[in-house]
Protein backbone atom coordinates (compact mmCIF):
# COMPACT_ATOMS: atom_id res chain seq x y z
CA UNK A 1 0.00 0.00 0.00
CA UNK A 2 1.42 3.35 -1.03
CA UNK A 3 0.83 6.56 0.95
CA UNK A 4 0.19 9.90 -0.68
CA UNK A 5 3.13 12.27 -0.22
CA UNK A 6 2.65 14.70 2.64
CA UNK A 7 2.20 18.40 1.87
CA UNK A 8 5.04 20.83 2.44
CA UNK A 9 5.05 23.79 4.81
CA UNK A 10 4.59 26.05 1.79
CA UNK A 11 1.44 24.10 0.89
CA UNK A 12 0.10 24.66 4.40
CA UNK A 13 1.06 28.34 4.32
CA UNK A 14 -0.74 28.90 1.02
CA UNK A 15 -3.95 27.20 2.10
CA UNK A 16 -3.97 29.09 5.41
CA UNK A 17 -4.09 32.35 3.47
CA UNK A 18 -7.79 31.51 3.25
CA UNK A 19 -8.22 31.66 7.04
CA UNK A 20 -9.27 35.18 8.00
CA UNK A 21 -9.19 36.62 11.48
CA UNK A 22 -12.74 38.05 11.67
CA UNK A 23 -11.66 40.79 14.07
CA UNK A 24 -8.51 42.00 12.30
CA UNK A 25 -9.86 41.44 8.76
CA UNK A 26 -6.71 39.80 7.45
CA UNK A 27 -5.56 36.26 6.80
CA UNK A 28 -3.50 34.62 9.52
CA UNK A 29 -0.43 34.29 7.30
CA UNK A 30 -0.41 37.98 6.40
CA UNK A 31 -0.94 38.85 10.07
CA UNK A 32 2.08 36.77 11.15
CA UNK A 33 0.00 34.31 13.17
CA UNK A 34 1.13 31.19 11.26
CA UNK A 35 4.41 30.02 12.81
CA UNK A 36 5.08 26.77 10.97
CA UNK A 37 3.97 23.15 10.62
CA UNK A 38 5.31 19.70 11.54
CA UNK A 39 4.51 16.51 9.68
CA UNK A 40 4.28 12.93 11.01
CA UNK A 41 4.63 9.85 8.83
CA UNK A 42 1.05 8.83 9.56
CA UNK A 43 -0.25 12.01 7.86
CA UNK A 44 -0.78 14.09 11.04
CA UNK A 45 0.03 17.77 10.60
CA UNK A 46 0.67 19.96 13.64
CA UNK A 47 0.15 23.66 12.90
CA UNK A 48 1.61 26.36 15.19
CA UNK A 49 -0.49 29.51 15.56
CA UNK A 50 0.46 32.61 17.58
CA UNK A 51 -2.56 34.44 18.97
CA UNK A 52 -2.51 38.11 19.89
CA UNK A 53 -3.34 37.03 23.46
CA UNK A 54 -3.59 33.51 24.85
CA UNK A 55 -7.21 34.05 25.95
CA UNK A 56 -8.32 35.26 22.50
CA UNK A 57 -12.10 34.62 22.26
CA UNK A 58 -11.68 33.62 18.60
CA UNK A 59 -9.21 30.82 19.26
CA UNK A 60 -11.78 28.04 18.74
CA UNK A 61 -13.06 29.61 15.53
CA UNK A 62 -9.52 30.02 14.18
CA UNK A 63 -8.60 26.47 15.23
CA UNK A 64 -11.60 24.97 13.43
CA UNK A 65 -10.88 26.97 10.27
CA UNK A 66 -7.20 25.97 10.28
CA UNK A 67 -8.03 22.30 10.81
CA UNK A 68 -10.67 22.34 8.07
CA UNK A 69 -8.36 23.96 5.52
CA UNK A 70 -5.29 21.80 6.22
CA UNK A 71 -7.32 18.59 6.39
CA UNK A 72 -8.26 19.18 2.78
CA UNK A 73 -4.66 18.87 1.59
CA UNK A 74 -3.69 15.57 -0.05
CA UNK A 75 -2.07 13.05 2.31
CA UNK A 76 -3.32 14.67 5.54
CA UNK A 77 -5.08 12.30 7.96
CA UNK A 78 -5.34 14.49 11.04
CA UNK A 79 -4.64 18.09 12.09
CA UNK A 80 -3.55 19.40 15.46
CA UNK A 81 -3.29 23.08 16.32
CA UNK A 82 -0.77 24.41 18.84
CA UNK A 83 -1.22 27.85 20.29
CA UNK A 84 1.41 30.37 21.22
CA UNK A 85 1.17 34.06 22.12
CA UNK A 86 2.66 37.07 20.37
CA UNK A 87 5.17 39.22 22.18
CA UNK A 88 4.35 42.83 23.00
CA UNK A 89 6.54 44.01 20.12
CA UNK A 90 4.81 41.63 17.70
CA UNK A 91 1.36 42.82 18.79
CA UNK A 92 2.39 46.44 18.29
CA UNK A 93 3.75 45.69 14.80
CA UNK A 94 0.58 43.77 13.96
CA UNK A 95 -1.71 46.64 14.96
CA UNK A 96 0.37 49.10 12.97
CA UNK A 97 0.02 46.82 9.95
CA UNK A 98 -3.74 46.54 10.44
CA UNK A 99 -4.16 50.31 10.74
CA UNK A 100 -2.08 50.92 7.63
CA UNK A 101 -4.09 48.41 5.63
CA UNK A 102 -7.35 49.97 6.82
CA UNK A 103 -6.05 53.34 5.65
CA UNK A 104 -5.27 51.95 2.19
CA UNK A 105 -8.67 50.27 1.90
CA UNK A 106 -10.90 53.00 3.26
CA UNK A 107 -14.58 52.58 2.31
CA UNK A 108 -16.39 55.04 0.08
CA UNK A 109 -18.03 58.00 1.81
CA UNK A 110 -20.12 60.96 0.68
CA UNK A 111 -17.31 63.38 1.61
CA UNK A 112 -15.83 64.72 -1.67
CA UNK A 113 -12.23 63.77 -2.32
CA UNK A 114 -11.22 67.43 -2.61
CA UNK A 115 -12.59 68.32 0.85
CA UNK A 116 -10.02 69.03 3.54
CA UNK A 117 -10.87 67.14 6.74
CA UNK A 118 -9.88 68.47 10.13
CA UNK A 119 -10.74 66.62 13.33
CA UNK A 120 -10.79 68.83 16.42
CA UNK A 121 -9.85 66.48 19.25
CA UNK A 122 -8.98 66.47 22.93
CA UNK A 123 -7.93 63.90 25.45
CA UNK A 124 -10.54 64.95 28.01
CA UNK A 125 -13.82 66.82 28.18
CA UNK A 126 -14.28 70.39 29.33
CA UNK A 127 -11.41 71.97 27.39
CA UNK A 128 -13.65 73.86 24.94
CA UNK A 129 -13.18 71.62 21.92
CA UNK A 130 -16.72 72.17 20.59
CA UNK A 131 -16.43 75.95 21.00
CA UNK A 132 -13.19 75.87 19.01
CA UNK A 133 -14.82 73.74 16.28
CA UNK A 134 -17.86 75.97 15.89
CA UNK A 135 -15.92 79.22 15.84
CA UNK A 136 -13.35 77.86 13.37
CA UNK A 137 -16.19 76.74 11.09
CA UNK A 138 -17.77 80.20 11.12
CA UNK A 139 -14.40 81.95 10.77
CA UNK A 140 -13.57 79.84 7.69
CA UNK A 141 -17.04 80.38 6.24
CA UNK A 142 -16.58 84.17 6.61
CA UNK A 143 -13.87 83.80 3.95
CA UNK A 144 -16.57 82.72 1.50
CA UNK A 145 -15.88 79.00 1.93
CA UNK A 146 -18.30 76.10 2.34
CA UNK A 147 -17.70 74.30 5.62
CA UNK A 148 -19.17 71.06 6.88
CA UNK A 149 -19.41 70.39 10.62
CA UNK A 150 -19.87 66.81 11.78
CA UNK A 151 -20.76 66.59 15.46
CA UNK A 152 -19.14 63.21 16.15
CA UNK A 153 -19.59 63.58 19.89
CA UNK A 154 -22.61 61.28 19.72
CA UNK A 155 -23.28 61.24 23.46
CA UNK A 156 -22.38 64.83 24.21
CA UNK A 157 -23.65 66.67 21.12
CA UNK A 158 -23.58 70.45 21.53
CA UNK A 159 -22.92 71.87 18.06
CA UNK A 160 -26.60 72.59 17.18
CA UNK A 161 -27.03 74.84 20.23
CA UNK A 162 -23.69 76.57 19.71
CA UNK A 163 -24.54 77.38 16.09
CA UNK A 164 -28.18 78.22 16.83
CA UNK A 165 -29.42 75.58 14.39
CA UNK A 166 -32.65 73.69 15.03
CA UNK A 167 -34.90 71.34 13.13
CA UNK A 168 -34.75 67.78 11.89
CA UNK A 169 -32.38 66.70 9.18
CA UNK A 170 -34.07 66.50 5.79
CA UNK A 171 -33.60 63.89 3.12
CA UNK A 172 -34.14 62.97 -0.51
CA UNK A 173 -33.08 60.20 -2.88
CA UNK A 174 -32.37 57.92 0.05
CA UNK A 175 -29.80 60.33 1.53
CA UNK A 176 -29.79 62.61 4.58
CA UNK A 177 -29.30 66.32 3.91
CA UNK A 178 -27.40 68.53 6.39
CA UNK A 179 -28.92 71.61 7.97
CA UNK A 180 -27.34 74.78 6.59
CA UNK A 181 -26.43 78.24 7.88
CA UNK A 182 -25.38 81.12 5.62
CA UNK A 183 -22.46 83.14 6.99
CA UNK A 184 -20.56 86.29 6.10
CA UNK A 185 -21.13 89.41 4.03
CA UNK A 186 -23.79 88.71 1.46
CA UNK A 187 -24.15 85.18 2.88
CA UNK A 188 -21.26 84.06 0.66
CA UNK A 189 -20.10 81.44 3.17
CA UNK A 190 -22.01 78.34 4.14
CA UNK A 191 -21.89 76.00 7.13
CA UNK A 192 -23.47 72.54 6.74
CA UNK A 193 -24.21 70.78 10.03
CA UNK A 194 -24.95 67.17 10.96
CA UNK A 195 -25.46 66.14 14.57
CA UNK A 196 -27.27 63.56 16.62
CA UNK A 197 -28.94 66.59 18.19
CA UNK A 198 -31.09 66.88 15.05
CA UNK A 199 -32.35 63.31 15.49
CA UNK A 200 -33.61 63.36 19.08
CA UNK A 201 -36.83 64.90 20.32
CA UNK A 202 -35.29 66.74 23.29
CA UNK A 203 -31.80 68.11 23.82
CA UNK A 204 -31.71 66.50 27.28
CA UNK A 205 -32.23 62.98 25.88
CA UNK A 206 -29.48 60.61 27.05
CA UNK A 207 -28.12 58.25 24.39
CA UNK A 208 -27.15 55.03 26.15
CA UNK A 209 -25.18 53.52 23.29
CA UNK A 210 -22.21 51.21 23.28
CA UNK A 211 -19.19 51.14 20.99
CA UNK A 212 -20.65 49.39 17.94
CA UNK A 213 -23.66 51.73 17.78
CA UNK A 214 -21.41 54.78 18.11
CA UNK A 215 -19.23 53.52 15.27
CA UNK A 216 -22.25 52.84 13.06
CA UNK A 217 -23.65 56.31 13.76
CA UNK A 218 -20.40 57.98 12.62
CA UNK A 219 -20.27 55.71 9.58
CA UNK A 220 -23.85 56.62 8.66
CA UNK A 221 -23.09 60.34 8.98
CA UNK A 222 -20.26 59.90 6.47
CA UNK A 223 -21.85 57.47 4.02
CA UNK A 224 -25.58 58.36 4.12
CA UNK A 225 -25.39 62.16 4.32
CA UNK A 226 -25.40 64.07 1.01
CA UNK A 227 -22.68 66.50 2.04
CA UNK A 228 -22.14 67.96 -1.42
CA UNK A 229 -19.18 70.13 -2.26
CA UNK A 230 -17.25 71.48 0.73
CA UNK A 231 -13.92 73.19 1.21
CA UNK A 232 -13.53 71.77 4.72
CA UNK A 233 -15.20 69.21 6.93
CA UNK A 234 -14.59 69.93 10.62
CA UNK A 235 -15.24 66.98 12.90
CA UNK A 236 -16.01 67.76 16.53
CA UNK A 237 -14.62 64.62 18.16
CA UNK A 238 -15.70 63.15 21.49
CA UNK A 239 -13.00 63.30 24.16
CA UNK A 240 -10.61 60.40 24.54
CA UNK A 241 -9.29 57.61 22.34
CA UNK A 242 -12.21 55.26 21.79
CA UNK A 243 -14.43 53.75 19.13
CA UNK A 244 -15.35 56.97 17.32
CA UNK A 245 -11.72 57.99 16.94
CA UNK A 246 -10.80 54.59 15.52
CA UNK A 247 -13.78 54.65 13.14
CA UNK A 248 -12.81 58.07 11.80
CA UNK A 249 -9.25 56.90 11.14
CA UNK A 250 -10.62 53.96 9.18
CA UNK A 251 -13.34 55.81 7.26
CA UNK A 252 -11.44 59.05 6.51
CA UNK A 253 -7.71 58.25 6.55
CA UNK A 254 -6.84 61.63 5.01
CA UNK A 255 -8.05 63.38 8.19
CA UNK A 256 -5.68 65.76 9.94
CA UNK A 257 -5.99 66.45 13.66
CA UNK A 258 -6.06 69.70 15.62
CA UNK A 259 -5.45 68.95 19.30
CA UNK A 260 -7.11 71.20 21.89
CA UNK A 261 -5.66 71.48 25.38
CA UNK A 262 -5.68 73.87 28.30
CA UNK A 263 -2.48 75.35 29.79
CA UNK A 264 -2.21 73.08 32.84
CA UNK A 265 0.09 70.08 32.66
CA UNK A 266 -2.59 67.52 33.56
CA UNK A 267 -4.65 68.45 30.51
CA UNK A 268 -1.53 68.53 28.36
CA UNK A 269 -0.57 64.96 29.30
CA UNK A 270 -4.07 63.71 28.55
CA UNK A 271 -4.12 65.56 25.22
CA UNK A 272 -0.86 63.85 24.30
CA UNK A 273 -2.72 60.54 24.29
CA UNK A 274 -5.16 61.58 21.57
CA UNK A 275 -2.21 62.86 19.52
CA UNK A 276 -0.46 59.54 20.03
CA UNK A 277 -3.54 57.68 18.84
CA UNK A 278 -3.74 59.87 15.74
CA UNK A 279 -0.11 59.20 14.89
CA UNK A 280 -0.50 55.46 15.42
CA UNK A 281 -3.49 55.58 13.05
CA UNK A 282 -1.32 57.39 10.46
CA UNK A 283 -3.24 60.65 10.82
CA UNK A 284 -1.21 63.86 10.74
CA UNK A 285 -1.36 66.10 13.80
CA UNK A 286 -1.75 69.54 12.23
CA UNK A 287 -1.19 71.59 15.35
CA UNK A 288 -2.18 72.44 18.91
CA UNK A 289 -4.66 75.06 20.12
CA UNK A 290 -4.36 76.12 23.75
CA UNK A 291 -7.76 77.18 25.06
CA UNK A 292 -8.44 79.14 28.28
CA UNK A 293 -4.93 80.56 28.10
CA UNK A 294 -5.39 83.52 30.40
CA UNK A 295 -7.96 86.02 31.58
CA UNK A 296 -7.52 89.72 30.97
CA UNK A 297 -9.50 91.96 33.30
CA UNK A 298 -10.89 95.39 32.46
CA UNK A 299 -7.78 97.05 33.89
CA UNK A 300 -5.47 95.20 31.52
CA UNK A 301 -4.07 92.77 34.08
CA UNK A 302 -3.62 89.19 32.86
CA UNK A 303 -4.23 86.16 35.08
CA UNK A 304 -3.20 82.60 34.12
CA UNK A 305 -6.08 80.96 35.98
CA UNK A 306 -5.36 77.48 34.60
CA UNK A 307 -1.59 77.64 34.56
CA UNK A 308 0.57 78.37 31.57
CA UNK A 309 2.85 76.74 29.03
CA UNK A 310 0.92 73.51 28.45
CA UNK A 311 0.09 74.22 24.82
CA UNK A 312 3.64 75.16 23.89
CA UNK A 313 5.06 72.11 25.68
CA UNK A 314 2.61 69.79 23.93
CA UNK A 315 3.35 71.29 20.51
CA UNK A 316 7.08 70.91 21.09
CA UNK A 317 6.61 67.31 22.21
CA UNK A 318 4.56 66.49 19.10
CA UNK A 319 6.77 68.43 16.71
CA UNK A 320 3.89 70.54 15.40
CA UNK A 321 3.02 74.25 15.67
CA UNK A 322 1.14 75.92 18.49
CA UNK A 323 -1.52 77.43 16.24
CA UNK A 324 -3.17 79.72 18.77
CA UNK A 325 -3.74 80.55 22.43
CA UNK A 326 -7.39 81.45 23.04
CA UNK A 327 -7.89 83.61 26.14
CA UNK A 328 -10.68 83.12 28.65
CA UNK A 329 -13.46 85.24 27.22
CA UNK A 330 -16.97 85.67 28.72
CA UNK A 331 -18.32 86.49 25.27
CA UNK A 332 -17.13 83.11 24.00
CA UNK A 333 -19.31 81.11 26.39
CA UNK A 334 -22.19 83.59 26.12
CA UNK A 335 -22.14 83.26 22.34
CA UNK A 336 -22.17 79.46 22.58
CA UNK A 337 -25.24 79.56 24.84
CA UNK A 338 -27.03 81.99 22.53
CA UNK A 339 -26.14 80.16 19.32
CA UNK A 340 -24.10 83.15 18.09
CA UNK A 341 -20.38 82.27 17.82
CA UNK A 342 -18.12 85.03 19.11
CA UNK A 343 -16.27 85.38 15.79
CA UNK A 344 -19.57 86.28 14.19
CA UNK A 345 -21.14 88.67 16.69
CA UNK A 346 -18.03 90.12 18.38
CA UNK A 347 -15.16 89.82 15.88
CA UNK A 348 -13.08 92.39 17.82
CA UNK A 349 -13.17 90.45 21.09
CA UNK A 350 -9.77 89.01 22.10
CA UNK A 351 -10.90 85.37 21.75
CA UNK A 352 -12.55 86.09 18.39
CA UNK A 353 -9.37 87.66 17.01
CA UNK A 354 -7.31 84.63 18.02
CA UNK A 355 -9.84 82.18 16.60
CA UNK A 356 -10.03 84.07 13.33
CA UNK A 357 -6.22 84.05 13.20
CA UNK A 358 -6.23 80.27 13.75
CA UNK A 359 -8.71 79.84 10.90
CA UNK A 360 -6.64 82.08 8.65
CA UNK A 361 -3.47 80.16 9.42
CA UNK A 362 -5.20 76.87 8.65
CA UNK A 363 -6.58 78.14 5.34
CA UNK A 364 -3.51 80.13 4.26
CA UNK A 365 -0.70 77.92 5.46
CA UNK A 366 -1.28 74.67 7.32
CA UNK A 367 -4.15 73.15 5.33
CA UNK A 368 -5.19 75.41 2.41
CA UNK A 369 -8.26 74.47 0.36
CA UNK A 370 -7.51 72.20 -2.57
CA UNK A 371 -7.51 74.02 -5.90
CA UNK A 372 -9.55 72.01 -8.37
CA UNK A 373 -8.05 74.00 -11.26
CA UNK A 374 -4.97 71.76 -11.06
CA UNK A 375 -3.50 69.78 -13.89
CA UNK A 376 -6.10 66.97 -13.81
CA UNK A 377 -9.02 69.39 -13.77
CA UNK A 378 -7.51 71.33 -16.67
CA UNK A 379 -7.08 68.11 -18.60
CA UNK A 380 -10.77 67.30 -18.13
CA UNK A 381 -11.65 70.82 -19.27
CA UNK A 382 -9.57 70.32 -22.40
CA UNK A 383 -11.19 67.00 -23.23
CA UNK A 384 -14.70 68.39 -22.69
CA UNK A 385 -13.88 71.38 -24.88
CA UNK A 386 -12.74 69.14 -27.70
CA UNK A 387 -15.81 66.97 -27.42
CA UNK A 388 -18.07 70.02 -27.53
CA UNK A 389 -16.24 71.76 -30.39
CA UNK A 390 -17.81 71.49 -33.86
CA UNK A 391 -15.84 69.51 -36.48
CA UNK A 392 -13.30 71.58 -38.36
CA UNK A 393 -12.87 69.24 -41.31
CA UNK A 394 -10.57 66.30 -41.87
CA UNK A 395 -10.38 63.14 -39.80
CA UNK A 396 -7.70 64.12 -37.33
CA UNK A 397 -8.78 64.84 -33.74
CA UNK A 398 -6.95 67.70 -32.07
CA UNK A 399 -6.61 67.64 -28.26
CA UNK A 400 -5.90 70.95 -26.61
CA UNK A 401 -3.11 71.38 -24.09
CA UNK A 402 -4.30 71.21 -20.47
CA UNK A 403 -5.49 74.61 -19.33
CA UNK A 404 -6.11 75.89 -22.88
CA UNK A 405 -9.01 75.90 -25.29
CA UNK A 406 -8.70 74.59 -28.85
Amino acid sequence: MTHQPLPTEDDVRRILEGVVDPELHGNIVELGMFRGARFDDDGTVTVSIALTISSCPLRVEIRDEVASKVRGLPGVTDVRVEYGEMTGEERTALMQHVRWRARDHAPETEVPINTRILAVASGKGGVGKSSITVNLAVALARRGLTIGVLDADIWGFSVPRMLGVTGRLGGADGKIHPNEVAVGAGDTGLVKVVSMGFLVDREETALMWRGLMLTKAVEQFLTDVRWGEMDYLLVDMPPGTGDVQMALGRLLPRTEVLVVTTPNQAAQKVAARVANMAQRSYLKVLGVVENMSAFECAHGETYALFGEGGGAELAAELGCPLVGQVPIEPLLSAGADAGRPVVLDHPEAPAARVLQAVADRVADDLLPPLEMAGCTARLFDAVEANLAAPPTGGSETVVAEPGTRP
